[in-house]
Formats: C-alpha cells, sequence, structure tokens
C-alpha cells in the first residue's frame, strides 16, 4: 500500500513557501519495471528524489554499502560523501533549510550514534531530515548473536532507542513484505511533521528483487492539513475584536513561521494592518528585511536599536511563531505582558489570558485576521519619531589591527539577492544579526539547539542545495575547530562558498558567561590547514588579514578573480573585541544560569 507523498513538482517540500498538491491528480498507469530493478535500494532512492532530495549526505560503512550502491544508481540523486557522520547530519540540515527536505545514510551504532547531535538540532528547528541507517543482516534479529559496532550486546535496539527521542518515526525494515510501506510512511511524515526521521534497512535487503517493488509507485500527494473552521472564526473575531481596540499594537515574527509555511501569510497581514512589524532573533530571515515597516529585531535588552522600546511599549502585541527561551529572551529578561499578547503558534492560538483556540492554521488564521483589522500605523509613526540612524565604526588607522565592526561593515557591503549568510553558534549570531538583508539574500543560524561546529555542515548541505546563491558563512576559530574536515567535501563539490574564519583565540561566547582557562583553544595555522586539505584538489583561495586594507583586497579577489574558488578568509581580531549585544546578553544569561536553588 502507498501511503501519501509529494510529488516532485520543484516546490513539493518547501518549508517557507506556500503548501502544494493538495488536489489529487488523475490516476497514473504503474510502469512496470523489469525484475532485477525492482529492489528496496531503487524504491527508497525514487522516493528521495520524488520529494526533491537530489544529494544524500553519507559515511560508508559495511552495514549501508550495497544500499549506497543503489543510491548512487538512481540518475537523479547525487551521493556526498562526508568526513564524518556529525558532519553529515548537519549538512542534510543546511540542505533542508534551502530545499525543503534532507537526507543522509550511515551505518549501524557507529555510524548512528555519531550523527544523533545533528538530527537532534534537526528536531529542535523543525527539519524533515531523513536519517537512512544500514542495519545488521536480517538473519541476525533475535539470534542472540553479538555483532560488531554494537556495544557487545546481542540486543540490536540501542540505537533505535537513542532516535526515539528525536525522530517523528522510526522504521526497522528487516524483511522486504512490509519495507515499502514503512520507507513510504516514514518518508511522508517527516514532510506531514517537519521533523526528522529514522530509517534502518537490513544490510542483505536492498539488492534482493521483491513483487512489492514491481511497479512505479504512484506519486500520491500529502492531504493538506485543514483548520477547523468553527474555531478559525471564532479565534479570528477574538483576536481582531482585542487588536482592534489597541490605540499602538505591533506584531513579532518567531522561528515557527517555517515550519507553519505562514511566512507569506505573516507579510500579507503587515501589508493590509500597517502595524510596526519586527522578528524575533531566530526568525531573521524569514521575513523580508526591505518591508517599509520593518524595524527590526526584537531581543529584549540587545534588540536593534528602538525595536524593544516600541514592542515592549506596545498596548497589543501578536506574536507569531514564537519560542521562548532562556536565549531568545536574555536570561527571561523580556518586559512583556501576557494580557497584552496574542500567541499565534502552527496550530494555536491563545488570546491575552485567555481564551485558547486549537486546531486552527497559522497561515489560515493570519490571512483572516487580515479581513477583519482596522488598518494602524501608530507604533511604525511613534518608531520613525525615535529613530535615530546607527552610527558607523571609527575609520581605521592605516594599519591598525582590525576590529570585528570593520569586519562585518564590508560583509554587509557583500550582500545581495544572490548571497546568503550561515552564522555559527557564538559571536557570529550577534554579529550576523545587525546585518540588514537585501531582497532575496538568505539567512540561516542555529539559535535553538546551539551546537557550536553546526555551520560548517550546515554551510556545506545549503550550498549544494542553493546553486543560485553564494554563500557567506561566519565561524567562530572554537566552533570550527569541531567540524573544520568537511571543507574538503566542500571542494569536491566545487562550491564557492566564502568562509570568513574569525580567529580570537576561544570560545568568546562561553567567556562573557562565565569565563575559565577552558575557554582558550589552542591556536591552528587555518590558512595553512586550508592549504593542506585543498592539496591541489580542485578550487580553493585563502587569505590571513590583520587590518581593513588587508581584508579590503581580501574580498576583492573573494568576489572578483576568485568568484568561482572556495574562498576561506582567516580574520585576526583581539580576543576581547565582541558585539556589544554579546557583553549584554552574557551577563544577563549567566545571572539566569547561576540562580540559587529554591528553598525547599
Amino acid at each position: 500500500m502507498d501511503s501519501p507523498m509529494v510529488p516532485n513538482n520543484g516546490a513539493a517540500a518547501s518549508l517557507t513557501g506556500e503548501h502544494v498538491g493538495a488536489l489529487p491528480r488523475p490516476p497514473v498507469a504503474p510502469t512496470p519495471i523489469c525484475s532485477t530493478e525492482a529492489t528496496l535500494g531503487r524504491h527508497l532512492a525514487r522516493r528521495l528524489v520524488q520529494v526533491g532530495v537530489s544529494d544524500v549526505f553519507a559515511v560508508p560503512g559495511d552495514f549501508n554499502l550495497t544500499l549506497l550502491d543503489h543510491l548512487i544508481a538512481e540518475p537523479g540523486l547525487r551521493l556526498v560523501g562526508c568526513c564524518n557522520e556529525l558532519n553529515a547530519g548537519y549538512a542534510a540540515d543546511g540542505y533542508a533549510r534551502s530545499r525543503g527536505v534532507g537526507a543522509c545514510a550511515v551505518t549501524f551504532t557507529v555510524g548512528g550514534l555519531s550523527v544523533l547531535n545533528a538530527i537532534a538540532g534537526a528536531y529542535s528547528e523543525n527539519l524533515p531530515v531523513i536519517c537512512i541507517v544500514g542495519g545488521p543482516n536480517s538473519n541476525d534479529y533475535g539470534t542472540n548473536r553479538i555483532l560488531h559496532h554494537t556495544i557487545g550486546l546481542p540486543d540490536f535496539s540501542q540505537e533505535l532507542r537513542c532516535f526515539q527521542t528525536i525522530t517523528c518515526f522510526q522504521a526497522v525494515v528487516n524483511n522486504l513484505d512490509d519495507a515499502h510501506e514503512l520507507i513510504d510512511t516514514a518518508v511522508s511524515t517527516a514532510l506531514k511533521e517537519s521533523k526528522p526521521v529514522y530509517i534502518s534497512i537490513g544490510c542483505n535487503l536492498p539488492a534482493i528483487p521483491h513483487p512489492t517493488f514491481s511497479r512505479e509507485p504512484v506519486p500520491f500527494f500529502l492531504a493538506p492539513r485543514v483548520s477547523n473552521q468553527m474555531g478559525l472564526e471564532a479565534a479570528v473575531e477574538a483576536t481582531a475584536d482585542f487588536l482592534n481596540k489597541a490605540v499602538k499594537p505591533v506584531m513579532i515574527g518567531g522561528p515557527k513561521l517555517r515550519v507553519a509555511k505562514a511566512c507569506d501569510a505573516f507579510v500579507e497581514l503587515a501589508d493590509v494592518c500597517g502595524y510596526a512589524m519586527a522578528v524575533m532573533p531566530s526568525a531573521k530571515g524569514l521575513v523580508p528585511e526591505h518591508h517599509p515597516r520593518f524595524i527590526g529585531t526584537y531581543w529584549g535588552a540587545i534588540s536593534t536599536a528602538f525595536c524593544a522600546e516600541i514592542v515592549e511599549s506596545a498596548d497589543a502585541y501578536i506574536f507569531a511563531g514564537p519560542i521562548f527561551n532562556d536565549y531568545s529572551s536574555v536570561g527571561y529578561s523580556l518586559l512583556l505582558k501576557k494580557e497584552k499578547a496574542i500567541i499565534v503558534q502552527p496550530e494555536r492560538v491563545v488570546v491575552a489570558n485567555g481564551p485558547a483556540f486549537g486546531c486552527v492554521l497559522m497561515k489560515d488564521f493570519l490571512r483572516a485576521l487580515g479581513k477583519r483589522i482596522k488598518r494602524n500605523t501608530t507604533a511604525f509613526e511613534n518608531y520613525k519619531r525615535i529613530f535615530v540612524p546607527e552610527g558607523i565604526p571609527l575609520e581605521c588607522k592605516p594599519k591598525e589591527a582590525l576590529r570585528v565592526n570593520v569586519l562585518f561593515k564590508h560583509i554587509q557591503n557583500m550582500l545581495s539577492g544572490d548571497t546568503a549568510v550561515i552564522a555559527e553558534t557564538g559571536d557570529s549570531w550577534f554579529n550576523c544579526q545587525k546585518l540588514k538583508l537585501p531582497e532575496g539574500c538568505g539567512y540561516e543560524f542555529q539559535m535553538q539547539y546551539g551546537s557550536i561546529g553546526w555551520s560548517v555542515g550546515a554551510t556545506l548541505g545549503y550550498a549544494q542545495a542553493a546553486k543560485n546563491k553564494r554563500v557567506i558563512a561566519c565561524i567562530g576559530d572554537g566552533s570550527f575547530q569541531v567540524t573544520a574536515q568537511d571543507v574538503s567535501t566542500m571542494l569536491r563539490c566545487e562550491q564557492n562558498t566564502i568562509i570568513f574564519l574569525i580567529n580570537n583565540g576561544g570560545y568568546t561566547i562561553e567567556v562573557e558567561i562565565h569565563d575559565g582557562p577552558y575557554n582558550v583553544i589552542k591556536n591552528w595555522n587555518y590558512t595553512g590547514l586550508m592549504n593542506a586539505i585543498h592539496n591541489g584538489e580542485g578550487k580553493c583561495w585563502t587569505a590571513k588579514v590583520t587590518c581593513e586594507e588587508e581584508l579590503k583586497e581580501a574580498i576583492g579577489m573573494a568576489t572578483g578573480e576568485k568568484k568561482d574558488c572556495l574562498c576561506f578568509i582567516e580574520v585576526i581580531v583581539h580576543k576581547d573585541d565582541t558585539s556589544k549585544e554579546l557583553l549584554e546578553w552574557g551577563s544577563r544569561v549567566s545571572a539566569a544560569n547561576s540562580r540559587p536553588p529554591n528553598p525547599q
């Protein structure tokens, strides 16, 4: 039996676009397949292509080799070999951010447990990543045998149990009779839930022909979720009544706009209502910053200038898809009041202290609200009255040591609709947050999970998916040391990413939360390392810069003569040169972390 699938129609699994394929297509006569091709491996490969996956990030191991043969044999699929499983998972994460769905393939337990951290991050960010594991021979299940790549017990379920908490569906395929249904259910569940799934396939099964795969699967579609119409109308009525009484309401976009596929609906509402519009930090890139009433990032005490004052002084605010955690709330220090807030989640609306409405889809709600809401530009007019343009960094003296604010002034000038920014966990969060994104410029970072080293693999995956954009990655030296190897995979894939390696001698974000000798790292010759990895194969260009003159020359080369190369620019800055936002944020997060136990 075929489970619902999304046909590959270019935008099938888009995370930020609107739903497609809502209506059934005319039935298509299944195409008979040669019996030697009617295999599980081919079926899985075809399913990946059908949902929009063109690249699978993989690390080989003896349990998945036959399966990898079948993935390679699929004309629409490219196997991208990574240096380790963690990076393969991060790459699938980055790929899913651009393409709408990603996939990685590893081997049993030693590979599966290595990729866990990346899959957990994808879960936290609501990304549909299909994690495929080559499992034990089907004959070994239930035999009391001890296998290699395990912890030495005859129980093979350790890996599965680990994945159960960080995936929304787990399929263990150890016989061919139900393999078809298990694989289809896993893939469709990943798309439906916008979360990772786990598929383990017995190593002896991918190449065996079986009647269930003898015909081309019918390309079904995912049935769209729908709002409860009465609940939707009640939620809109209560919200419109609340907001239309407000004097200076504002609207703030949150990170769950992506999973709700409500980015367009949010902007449409902004166009209609006239409210000042901001984003939470983890929603940067989901809302166009060139919008005429965009006022910046709302991040409590470290918000964009004049943004927090407008948001926190409003008498009503509508948050679409927010996540309020200790990081986004700057150590729980936001000056918001629940009785002023409309909280819109992907399938739920809460109006102030109540009522709450379930089974209401965010995009349906925002579009319906736009028809009932009164136009009110008061908050934006207040913003314009108090707004003072940002200053520019102090001019550098000749050969003066490079400052971080000068570096990001030049990165700002590199941005266009043909670029995308990947910001690593650390001070790059805060510096990149201040970049003004031109129309069409992509932007990604991992704020909820905040795993250092994420950006190297994510850059690889995003660049592989978004061939039309040149990726600019901003990575700290501490984070880079975690995952540096897969720059080599970028070279093999002929990517032309620009990596700014910000070398300040340690884990600066940790320093500002709580300092200690553990935050100092061994300094590397990063450009020398990149040249060694390059080793004359592929196009790679490196530079080490210490002052503004050298930086301008390096950027000129990277965007000019070396625009077809992977460009790696190591930027030497002082260890205490951080954004003012990190200093404020670090002290507040430190205070939240160090709260004493409540009296028992």
